[in-house]
């Protein structure tokens, strides 16, 4: 196994699993303005690398394929609701429920991919669904509120997810372009609250909280780039046991750093979801295996 690209997946899930403890750094700022100075500042990014690496050819490939650049325009959109949407929660409190939304997220790949791709499920992944769904339903039913946050948090990233797999192109030109369709906008939006006397630009807040919100597009880049180096170089079923650590990490930061509440009901909830995702993984893994054992003739 590539040990290079296990530490590369290993710190992509650490400095996503982490973000709730940046995020709260900049808890002064509006946070549309935190999404948008992401989306402005990761899009530099990404598009100075791509050119750097591939000069314009990434751009023109794309547009050239109306299709596709309809297709990127639409996941930038739910890249972007799922970012909104997580900063915002991070810093109104619900850290645990953000972390709900990305454990049950891998579960909610398959029901999509049996409801949009016409995959088939066996009944070990039949049984973990349905496990899931028992959790999810005790949490709404029994802690009293509709996880709300946790399912739009789950439903954004897996549609976004199932866009980019329909999508021919690979992940870092990918999200190059993403980012170029929501640079514009983004930037608008920051000059009219500019305009209104409502933040925007820089000068509003101190130093520190100016160069947060710069390298604020790093950390979404940067993890994003590891990623895609790493599924090419180590198994899938590495990388799929692998993500379980990031929603881990933003749980323990909302219980332990944040205090939020996480009382029985919320405990039982979450052991019938850990207990669907131990049954997906062990048999992803199994089948994994099965298939990298040689056939003798």
């Amino acid at each position: 196994m590539d040990r290079g690209g296990l530490w590369m997946a290993f710190g992509a899930f650490v400095i996503w699993g982490l973000m709730p403890l940046y995020w709260h750094l900049l808890k002064s700022v509006p946070s549309l303005q935190i999404v948008l100075h992401r989306v402005v500042w990761g899009a530099v990014l990404v598009a100075a690398w791509l050119f750097w690496k591939r000069g314009r050819h990434w751009i023109r490939d794309v547009l050239a394929q109306p299709r596709l650049a309809w297709l990127l325009a639409l996941s930038g959109v739910f890249i972007a609701l799922n970012w909104g949407l997580y900063i915002w929660a991070v810093n109104a409190g619900h850290v645990v429920e953000t972390s709900l939304g990305y454990f049950i997220n891998p579960l909610l790949n398959v029901v999509i991919g049996v409801v949009f791709l016409r995959e088939r499920l066996n009944p070990a992944q039949w049984t973990s669904v349905g496990i899931a769904a028992l959790g999810v339903l005790w949490l709404t039913f029994n802690y009293g509120s509709f996880p709300w946050i946790a399912l739009t948090l789950a439903c954004s990233f897996a549609m976004y997810g199932v866009i980019r797999k329909i999508a021919a192109v690979d992940a870092i030109p990918g999200l190059g372009i993403e980012s170029l369709y929501l640079l514009l906008p983004a930037t608008l939006a920051l000059g009219w609250f500019e305009a209104q006397g409502q933040g925007g630009f820089f000068g509003h807040w101190s130093l520190g909280i100016d160069a947060l919100l710069v390298v604020g597009g790093a950390l979404t880049a940067l993890p994003l780039i590891g990623f895609s180096y790493a599924v090419r170089r180590i198994p899938l079923s590495v990388v799929g046991v692998m993500q379980y650590l990031a929603p881990t990490l933003q749980l323990l930061i909302g219980v332990l750093v944040f205090g939020e509440p996480f009382g029985r009901d919320r405990v039982i909830g979450f052991v019938l979801i850990w207990i669907a995702l131990a049954v997906f993984a062990v048999d992803g893994y199994r089948r994994s295996r099965r298939r990298a054992v040689p056939a003798i003739v």
